[in-house]
C-alpha cells in the first residue's frame, strides 16, 4: 500500500532553518509529482510546494518563494522541502502528498491522493 512517512520537524527560532523529508513506499515514485501542503491550528490546508516526476518542474507558494525549495531523489524515493529564513507565520503540520498525475497540478488538495501524517514545524519568535 502507497506510504508516505515525513521527518524533519521540529522547534526553531525564527531565521534559522529546517528541511523536511518525505519517503514514499507502496508506488512507483518516479512516475508522480508530490507536493507539500501545511495546516496551522484554525485554519485550512494550504499548499505550499509541488515538483513533477522528474524535478525538472516546481511550483512554490508565493509566501515561501526564495525561502522555500523543494526537490526530489528519485533514486531513494524521497521528496525534501528546505525550509530557510523561517517565520513564526509558518509554524503548522507539514503533510507529504502525491500528485495524482506525473506533472504538477493545480495547488489544491483535491489534486493529491495520499498523504503522510504530517510532521509539526514550530516557528519561535
Amino acid at each position: 500500500q502507497v506510504q508516505l512517512v515525513e521527518s524533519g520537524g521540529g522547534l526553531v527560532q525564527a531565521g534559522g532553518s529546517l528541511r523536511l523529508s518525505c519517503t514514499a513506499s507502496g508506488f512507483t515514485f518516479n512516475r508522480r509529482a508530490m507536493g507539500w501542503f501545511r495546516q496551522a491550528p484554525g485554519k485550512e490546508r494550504e499548499f505550499v510546494a509541488a515538483i513533477s516526476w522528474t524535478g525538472g518542474s516546481a511550483d512554490i507558494r508565493d509566501s515561501v518563494k526564495g525561502r522555500f525549495t523543494i526537490s526530489r531523489d528519485n533514486a531513494k524515493n524521497t521528496v525534501y522541502l528546505q525550509m530557510n529564513n523561517l517565520e513564526p507565520e509558518d509554524t503548522a503540520v507539514y503533510y507529504c502528498t502525491r500528485g495524482r498525475e506525473r506533472q504538477i497540478g493545480a495547488p489544491v488538495p483535491q489534486d493529491y491522493d495520499y498523504w503522510g501524517q504530517g510532521t509539526q514545524v514550530t516557528v519561535s519568535s
